[in-house]
């Protein structure tokens, strides 16, 4: 695209550059946020449906304009700083959230090479960038000088260690397999498993568990029940978002959907496929491999939102506990093994 602006228009090559980026960024960050809408509004109907309620079903048809009017009406709100709040930083935190939450996007694959940015360190980035969401979480809950809010905010980065150390161990285990750390590459390296039929690590026995401990883990990234501590309303309020109103709201809220689709397009990504069709036959990668790669989301999505309307919530010190005494220790053996196996195998037994 960068040559075709600078041969169509005779731009310049850091012009053309910077125009074609924006466009790609545009073509991934506008259909994003009409998935929000549309996902707050698939979850509602989950939900409702496992309660045997009906849902958003009057504003629209079949109620599907009721994440818009929702969105009308926290635009329309006042916004409210409390007058002992840190109004800088305390206006600052969503920003940062909804912001993180959108560019992991950059290294996401959704076909062959196509991603904005195909680089080679992409999962590395993933981690750092997914990482930083977090900090909106803390500002957000000190600079509200509450302290529902900033217990909240403790509660996010104890949280925090607690299971990304895990998520790391197990990204290791990935990359152990696929010799990369580029997205593309992990999905290519998923092909042909099960005689050449399966696409997937998820039929990797050595990768099978990493794969339900990412899924679990990504509740807690998200945080979404059952590992919803920031935002305990029998405890905490609404955690750190208790002193917020209007957009300064909806950008959290924006941020943490933007987050589980993410976290769903990364569950795919690693472990089921990805772009690639579920079994290694001709005619399924007729279909383009964005569609394969919405549907495994969709399917994630659909776990998520099942997890949250049927699971209790954890206490504090389970989450604890799960995540220091039980993924830690797994994750690390699951390195060992993988590292044992691809030594026996790739490189063989020494004499």
């Amino acid at each position: 695209m960068t040559s075709f602006f600078t041969y169509r228009f005779g731009w310049g090559f850091g012009i053309s550059w910077f125009v074609a980026t924006l466009i790609d960024i545009l073509i991934i960050a506008l259909p994003l946020m009409l998935a929000v809408a549309m996902i707050i509004y698939v979850d509602r109907k989950i939900w409702a449906s496992m309660a045997l309620r009906r849902g958003p079903n009057v504003v629209g048809p079949f109620g599907l304009l009721q994440s818009f009017a929702d969105g009308l009406k926290v635009f329309l709100q006042e916004t409210i700083i409390p007058i002992a709040a840190n109004k800088t930083l305390f206006l600052l935190a969503p920003i940062i959230t909804f912001t993180v939450a959108l560019i992991v996007w950059a290294v996401v694959p959704f076909a062959e090479n196509a991603s904005v940015a195909n680089i080679n360190v992409a999962l590395l980035y993933v981690l750092a960038a997914s990482s930083l969401g977090v900090y909106g979480i803390i500002l957000a809950g000190w600079s509200s000088n509450s302290k529902y809010p900033f217990y909240s905010a403790i509660r996010a980065a104890a949280q925090m260690v607690s299971y990304e150390v895990a998520i790391g161990f197990v990204l290791i285990s990935v990359v152990l397999w696929a010799g990369s750390f580029n997205l593309g590459t992990i999905v290519e390296a998923q092909k042909g498993y099960l005689f050449g039929w399966v696409n997937g690590n998820w039929i990797n026995p050595l990768l099978f568990p990493m794969a339900v401990v990412f899924f679990i883990s990504s509740l807690a990234e998200t945080q979404r029940a059952p590992f919803d501590l920031t935002e305990a309303e029998s405890e905490l309020v609404a955690g750190y978002q208790t002193e917020y109103s209007s957009m300064s709201f909806a950008l959290f809220w924006l941020g943490e959907y933007a987050n589980v689709i993410l976290m769903c397009a990364l569950n795919a990504t690693l472990f089921w496929g990805g772009y690639l069709p579920p079994l290694n036959i001709g005619f399924l990668y007729m279909v383009p491999g964005i569609i394969w790669l919405l549907l495994k989301m969709a399917g994630f999505f659909f776990l998520f939102s099942w997890v949250k309307a049927t699971v209790p919530r954890y206490r504090y010190d389970q989450l604890m506990r799960l995540g220091w005494k039980i993924f830690l220790p797994l994750s690390l053996i699951f390195v060992f093994l993988v590292s044992g196996y691809l030594m026996l195998v790739r490189v063989g037994v020494p004499a």
